[in-house]
């Protein structure tokens, strides 16, 4: 693990910040099982699973202040 994952989740976030945004929303595959465990860590909360165009998707949401 090199944190780049979680450099680019801190880019996100300050940009949204930047732009005043109130949150940032992102989804990963199910099967992404590293991403399930990383993104709670960070602060995101699970909003949701659907399937969409074939693929199982997990959705997160965190809110900014």
């Amino acid at each position: 693990d090199r944190g780049i994952g979680k450099a680019l989740i801190a880019f996100c976030e300050a940009e949204a910040r930047r732009l005043r945004l109130n949150a940032v929303c992102l989804y990963t595959n199910e099967k992404m099982t590293a991403n399930l465990s990383i993104y709670p860590r960070l602060g995101y909360t699970e909003t949701g699973r659907r399937t969409e165009d074939g693929f199982r998707r997990v959705f997160f949401e965190k809110r900014l202040s």
